[in-house]
């Protein structure tokens, strides 16, 4: 992974990145010597959200499978989240 140091994305702006990002799906951005971030192409972002969201329904899925889940009206869940964040 390609990493930009801080002064350099000071110096030469947004054109840093996207050189980092012509042979590397991600850029580190280091801020005195310490990574501090991550950059990427936003197709590339928008493909990892569509995993997040996709393993988020595949783990419904098997909690309904399993039974994990709590059938309630909305005033019963309303009045469990209350309790439960006291």
């Amino acid at each position: 992974m390609k990493t930009i140091a801080a002064n350099e994305l000071k110096i030469r702006g947004v054109s840093s990145i996207e050189k980092a990002l012509e042979n590397n799906v991600e850029a580190l951005i280091s801020v005195r010597g310490q990574e501090r971030y991550v950059v990427m192409d936003k197709d590339e972002y928008n493909r990892l959200r569509v995993c997040e969201l996709e393993a988020a329904l595949y783990e419904t899925r098997q909690q309904i499978t399993e039974g994990e889940f709590i059938e309630e009206s909305v005033e019963e869940h309303i009045a469990r989240v209350r309790k439960t964040a006291k």
